[in-house]
Protein backbone atom coordinates (compact mmCIF):
# COMPACT_ATOMS: atom_id res chain seq x y z
CA UNK A 1 0.00 0.00 0.00
CA UNK A 2 1.29 3.47 -0.88
CA UNK A 3 1.97 5.65 2.14
CA UNK A 4 -0.15 8.79 2.35
CA UNK A 5 1.66 12.05 1.68
CA UNK A 6 1.05 15.32 3.47
CA UNK A 7 0.06 18.18 1.13
CA UNK A 8 2.77 20.62 0.07
CA UNK A 9 1.79 24.12 1.20
CA UNK A 10 1.73 27.34 -0.85
CA UNK A 11 1.42 30.74 0.74
CA UNK A 12 -1.17 33.09 -0.76
CA UNK A 13 1.45 35.15 -2.61
CA UNK A 14 2.91 32.02 -4.21
CA UNK A 15 -0.30 30.39 -5.41
CA UNK A 16 -1.72 33.69 -6.62
CA UNK A 17 1.47 34.31 -8.62
CA UNK A 18 1.21 30.84 -10.17
CA UNK A 19 -2.42 31.42 -11.03
CA UNK A 20 -1.70 34.80 -12.60
CA UNK A 21 1.19 33.39 -14.64
CA UNK A 22 -1.01 30.57 -15.94
CA UNK A 23 -3.83 32.94 -16.88
CA UNK A 24 -1.43 35.26 -18.70
CA UNK A 25 0.13 32.34 -20.58
CA UNK A 26 -3.12 30.88 -21.85
CA UNK A 27 -4.53 34.32 -22.71
CA UNK A 28 -2.07 34.41 -25.60
CA UNK A 29 -3.84 31.37 -27.07
CA UNK A 30 -7.38 32.07 -25.97
CA UNK A 31 -7.83 35.74 -26.82
CA UNK A 32 -7.23 35.46 -30.60
CA UNK A 33 -9.50 32.42 -30.78
CA UNK A 34 -12.29 34.15 -28.88
CA UNK A 35 -11.94 37.25 -31.06
CA UNK A 36 -12.33 35.13 -34.20
CA UNK A 37 -15.29 33.33 -32.70
CA UNK A 38 -17.07 36.61 -32.03
CA UNK A 39 -16.73 37.62 -35.67
CA UNK A 40 -17.38 34.19 -37.19
CA UNK A 41 -13.78 33.76 -38.34
CA UNK A 42 -12.08 30.37 -38.44
CA UNK A 43 -8.43 29.36 -38.51
CA UNK A 44 -7.63 25.76 -39.55
CA UNK A 45 -4.56 25.58 -37.29
CA UNK A 46 -5.04 27.97 -34.38
CA UNK A 47 -8.69 27.09 -33.71
CA UNK A 48 -8.35 23.32 -34.02
CA UNK A 49 -7.58 22.56 -30.38
CA UNK A 50 -10.67 24.51 -29.31
CA UNK A 51 -13.04 22.87 -31.78
CA UNK A 52 -11.78 19.29 -31.91
CA UNK A 53 -11.29 18.89 -28.16
CA UNK A 54 -14.05 19.37 -25.58
CA UNK A 55 -12.13 21.55 -23.11
CA UNK A 56 -13.70 25.00 -23.17
CA UNK A 57 -11.63 28.20 -23.11
CA UNK A 58 -12.86 29.08 -19.62
CA UNK A 59 -11.75 25.66 -18.38
CA UNK A 60 -8.29 26.07 -19.85
CA UNK A 61 -7.99 29.50 -18.26
CA UNK A 62 -8.95 28.29 -14.78
CA UNK A 63 -5.97 27.41 -12.60
CA UNK A 64 -5.71 24.28 -10.46
CA UNK A 65 -2.69 23.46 -8.29
CA UNK A 66 -3.01 19.68 -8.70
CA UNK A 67 -3.28 16.96 -6.09
CA UNK A 68 -1.28 17.23 -2.92
CA UNK A 69 -1.13 21.02 -2.64
CA UNK A 70 -2.48 23.07 0.25
CA UNK A 71 -3.38 26.67 -0.51
CA UNK A 72 -3.10 28.99 2.46
CA UNK A 73 -5.55 31.89 2.80
CA UNK A 74 -7.73 30.59 -0.01
CA UNK A 75 -11.48 30.33 -0.47
CA UNK A 76 -12.63 26.94 -1.87
CA UNK A 77 -15.37 28.73 -3.82
CA UNK A 78 -12.64 30.22 -6.04
CA UNK A 79 -11.59 26.78 -7.23
CA UNK A 80 -14.75 24.72 -7.63
CA UNK A 81 -16.75 21.93 -6.10
CA UNK A 82 -13.82 19.58 -5.56
CA UNK A 83 -12.02 21.77 -3.03
CA UNK A 84 -12.38 21.66 0.73
CA UNK A 85 -11.38 24.14 3.44
CA UNK A 86 -9.49 22.93 6.48
CA UNK A 87 -7.74 24.53 9.45
CA UNK A 88 -4.51 25.08 7.48
CA UNK A 89 -6.01 26.06 4.11
CA UNK A 90 -7.75 24.72 1.02
CA UNK A 91 -6.97 21.38 -0.62
CA UNK A 92 -8.36 19.34 -3.47
CA UNK A 93 -10.66 16.51 -2.39
CA UNK A 94 -8.39 14.02 -4.12
CA UNK A 95 -10.20 10.95 -2.79
CA UNK A 96 -13.53 12.26 -4.05
CA UNK A 97 -12.22 13.03 -7.53
CA UNK A 98 -10.48 9.66 -7.80
CA UNK A 99 -13.57 7.80 -6.65
CA UNK A 100 -15.87 9.65 -9.04
CA UNK A 101 -13.60 9.14 -12.05
CA UNK A 102 -12.03 5.79 -11.21
CA UNK A 103 -12.83 4.07 -14.51
CA UNK A 104 -11.70 7.00 -16.65
CA UNK A 105 -8.49 7.48 -14.68
CA UNK A 106 -7.62 3.79 -14.98
CA UNK A 107 -8.30 3.83 -18.74
CA UNK A 108 -6.14 6.91 -19.32
CA UNK A 109 -3.33 5.65 -17.12
CA UNK A 110 -3.31 2.33 -18.95
CA UNK A 111 -3.11 4.08 -22.31
CA UNK A 112 -0.31 6.41 -21.21
CA UNK A 113 1.73 3.56 -19.75
CA UNK A 114 1.22 1.29 -22.75
CA UNK A 115 2.21 4.03 -25.18
CA UNK A 116 5.28 4.97 -23.15
CA UNK A 117 6.44 1.33 -23.21
CA UNK A 118 6.65 1.10 -27.00
CA UNK A 119 9.26 2.32 -29.49
CA UNK A 120 8.36 5.29 -31.67
CA UNK A 121 7.54 4.56 -35.31
CA UNK A 122 8.31 7.45 -37.64
CA UNK A 123 7.43 6.11 -41.09
CA UNK A 124 3.86 7.35 -41.56
CA UNK A 125 4.93 10.70 -43.13
CA UNK A 126 1.60 12.32 -42.27
CA UNK A 127 -0.42 10.30 -44.74
CA UNK A 128 -3.37 10.29 -42.33
CA UNK A 129 -4.26 13.85 -43.41
CA UNK A 130 -4.06 12.81 -47.04
CA UNK A 131 -6.34 9.84 -46.37
CA UNK A 132 -8.90 12.26 -44.93
CA UNK A 133 -9.29 13.91 -48.35
CA UNK A 134 -8.68 10.83 -50.52
CA UNK A 135 -10.96 10.85 -53.58
CA UNK A 136 -12.73 14.04 -52.46
CA UNK A 137 -13.19 17.20 -54.49
CA UNK A 138 -12.14 20.63 -53.28
CA UNK A 139 -15.73 21.30 -52.26
CA UNK A 140 -15.98 18.08 -50.24
CA UNK A 141 -12.83 18.40 -48.11
CA UNK A 142 -13.18 19.55 -44.52
CA UNK A 143 -11.17 22.77 -44.82
CA UNK A 144 -12.62 23.70 -48.20
CA UNK A 145 -11.94 27.39 -47.70
CA UNK A 146 -8.28 26.54 -48.34
CA UNK A 147 -6.93 25.05 -51.59
CA UNK A 148 -5.28 21.69 -51.93
CA UNK A 149 -1.66 21.77 -53.09
CA UNK A 150 -2.26 19.01 -55.66
CA UNK A 151 -5.22 17.99 -57.76
CA UNK A 152 -7.54 15.32 -56.29
CA UNK A 153 -6.07 12.75 -58.70
CA UNK A 154 -2.49 13.64 -57.78
CA UNK A 155 -3.37 13.62 -54.08
CA UNK A 156 -4.85 10.14 -54.45
CA UNK A 157 -1.75 8.98 -56.32
CA UNK A 158 0.47 10.07 -53.42
CA UNK A 159 -1.67 8.09 -50.98
CA UNK A 160 -1.48 4.97 -53.11
CA UNK A 161 2.26 5.35 -53.71
CA UNK A 162 3.23 6.00 -50.08
CA UNK A 163 0.65 3.79 -48.40
CA UNK A 164 -1.01 4.60 -45.09
CA UNK A 165 0.30 3.30 -41.75
CA UNK A 166 -1.93 5.04 -39.24
CA UNK A 167 -2.25 3.43 -35.79
CA UNK A 168 -4.43 6.13 -34.22
CA UNK A 169 -8.15 5.45 -34.11
CA UNK A 170 -9.25 9.08 -33.79
CA UNK A 171 -7.36 9.94 -36.97
CA UNK A 172 -8.44 6.79 -38.80
CA UNK A 173 -12.13 7.43 -38.15
CA UNK A 174 -11.91 10.58 -40.30
CA UNK A 175 -10.50 8.74 -43.32
CA UNK A 176 -12.71 8.76 -46.38
CA UNK A 177 -14.44 5.46 -47.03
CA UNK A 178 -12.20 4.60 -50.05
CA UNK A 179 -9.06 5.33 -47.98
CA UNK A 180 -9.82 3.04 -45.05
CA UNK A 181 -9.00 -0.25 -46.80
CA UNK A 182 -5.63 1.25 -47.83
CA UNK A 183 -4.49 1.58 -44.21
CA UNK A 184 -2.07 -1.06 -42.95
CA UNK A 185 -4.09 -1.28 -39.72
CA UNK A 186 -7.79 -1.03 -38.95
CA UNK A 187 -7.68 0.60 -35.49
CA UNK A 188 -10.71 0.67 -33.22
CA UNK A 189 -11.40 2.18 -29.83
CA UNK A 190 -11.09 -1.31 -28.37
CA UNK A 191 -7.58 -1.76 -29.79
CA UNK A 192 -6.35 1.72 -28.85
CA UNK A 193 -4.28 0.51 -25.88
CA UNK A 194 -2.65 -2.14 -28.07
CA UNK A 195 -1.85 0.10 -31.05
CA UNK A 196 -1.06 3.60 -29.77
CA UNK A 197 2.63 4.42 -30.21
CA UNK A 198 4.75 7.39 -29.11
CA UNK A 199 5.85 8.55 -32.56
CA UNK A 200 2.28 9.30 -33.64
CA UNK A 201 1.55 13.00 -33.96
CA UNK A 202 -2.06 12.55 -32.96
CA UNK A 203 -1.22 10.39 -29.93
CA UNK A 204 1.14 13.11 -28.77
CA UNK A 205 -1.37 15.85 -29.50
CA UNK A 206 -3.87 13.91 -27.41
CA UNK A 207 -1.70 14.33 -24.32
CA UNK A 208 -3.58 17.62 -24.00
CA UNK A 209 -6.87 15.70 -23.91
CA UNK A 210 -5.66 13.28 -21.26
CA UNK A 211 -4.22 16.12 -19.19
CA UNK A 212 -7.44 18.10 -19.07
CA UNK A 213 -9.52 14.97 -18.48
CA UNK A 214 -7.31 14.30 -15.44
CA UNK A 215 -7.74 17.88 -14.17
CA UNK A 216 -7.91 18.93 -11.35
CA UNK A 217 -5.72 16.02 -10.24
CA UNK A 218 -2.92 17.41 -12.43
CA UNK A 219 -1.69 20.99 -12.22
CA UNK A 220 -2.92 23.46 -14.82
CA UNK A 221 0.67 24.24 -15.79
CA UNK A 222 0.98 20.66 -17.04
CA UNK A 223 -2.28 20.95 -18.97
CA UNK A 224 -0.93 24.12 -20.57
CA UNK A 225 2.39 22.45 -21.41
CA UNK A 226 0.47 19.70 -23.20
CA UNK A 227 -1.62 22.32 -25.02
CA UNK A 228 1.55 24.13 -26.14
CA UNK A 229 2.97 20.91 -27.61
CA UNK A 230 -0.34 20.00 -29.27
CA UNK A 231 -0.50 23.45 -30.86
CA UNK A 232 2.94 23.01 -32.43
CA UNK A 233 2.12 19.48 -33.57
CA UNK A 234 -1.05 20.74 -35.24
CA UNK A 235 1.05 23.21 -37.22
CA UNK A 236 3.27 20.41 -38.55
CA UNK A 237 0.23 18.23 -39.18
CA UNK A 238 -1.30 20.85 -41.45
CA UNK A 239 1.96 21.89 -43.09
CA UNK A 240 2.46 18.24 -44.13
CA UNK A 241 -1.17 17.88 -45.20
CA UNK A 242 -2.48 18.28 -48.77
CA UNK A 243 -3.75 21.78 -47.92
CA UNK A 244 -1.92 24.91 -49.02
CA UNK A 245 -1.78 27.17 -45.96
CA UNK A 246 1.23 29.22 -47.05
CA UNK A 247 -0.92 32.36 -47.07
CA UNK A 248 -1.47 31.86 -43.33
CA UNK A 249 2.26 31.58 -42.68
CA UNK A 250 2.53 27.78 -42.78
CA UNK A 251 4.89 26.77 -45.60
CA UNK A 252 4.29 23.20 -46.76
CA UNK A 253 6.33 20.20 -45.72
CA UNK A 254 6.19 18.38 -49.04
CA UNK A 255 5.95 14.79 -47.83
CA UNK A 256 5.35 13.70 -51.41
CA UNK A 257 9.11 14.27 -51.91
CA UNK A 258 12.12 12.57 -50.24
CA UNK A 259 13.26 15.91 -48.81
CA UNK A 260 9.84 16.60 -47.30
CA UNK A 261 9.65 13.14 -45.75
CA UNK A 262 13.06 13.61 -44.13
CA UNK A 263 11.95 16.99 -42.75
CA UNK A 264 8.73 15.48 -41.42
CA UNK A 265 10.44 12.51 -39.73
CA UNK A 266 12.97 14.80 -38.02
CA UNK A 267 10.22 17.02 -36.64
CA UNK A 268 8.19 13.96 -35.66
CA UNK A 269 11.15 12.58 -33.72
CA UNK A 270 11.57 15.85 -31.85
CA UNK A 271 7.89 15.92 -30.91
CA UNK A 272 8.08 12.30 -29.74
CA UNK A 273 10.94 13.16 -27.41
CA UNK A 274 9.09 16.13 -25.95
CA UNK A 275 5.89 14.13 -25.63
CA UNK A 276 7.71 11.39 -23.74
CA UNK A 277 8.61 13.90 -21.04
CA UNK A 278 5.01 15.11 -20.76
CA UNK A 279 3.66 11.55 -20.73
CA UNK A 280 6.03 10.72 -17.85
CA UNK A 281 4.90 13.85 -15.99
CA UNK A 282 1.25 12.83 -16.36
CA UNK A 283 1.98 9.36 -15.05
CA UNK A 284 3.94 10.85 -12.14
CA UNK A 285 1.04 13.19 -11.35
CA UNK A 286 -1.31 10.21 -11.26
CA UNK A 287 1.06 8.36 -8.94
CA UNK A 288 1.16 11.40 -6.67
CA UNK A 289 -2.63 11.67 -6.69
CA UNK A 290 -2.80 8.02 -5.65
CA UNK A 291 -0.48 8.69 -2.73
CA UNK A 292 -2.36 11.77 -1.48
CA UNK A 293 -5.39 11.31 0.74
CA UNK A 294 -7.80 14.11 1.54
Amino acid sequence: MTAALAPAALDAADWRARRAAHEARVAGWLDPHLARRRTGGRHPVEDFLFTYYSHRPAQLRRWHPGAGVLLRDADPAEFGRDYRAGPAGVTLDTDGVRDRRADSIAWIRGLLAATAGRPAHLGCFGMHEWAMVYRQTQEEVRHNAWPLRLSPDDTAAVVRERGVRCSHFDAFRFFTAPARPLNLLQPTRETQHALEQPGCLHANMDLYKWAYKLSPLVASELVADCFALARQIRALDMRASPYDLAALGYPPVRVETPEGRAEYAAAQRGFAERAAVLRARLLAALDLAGAVHS
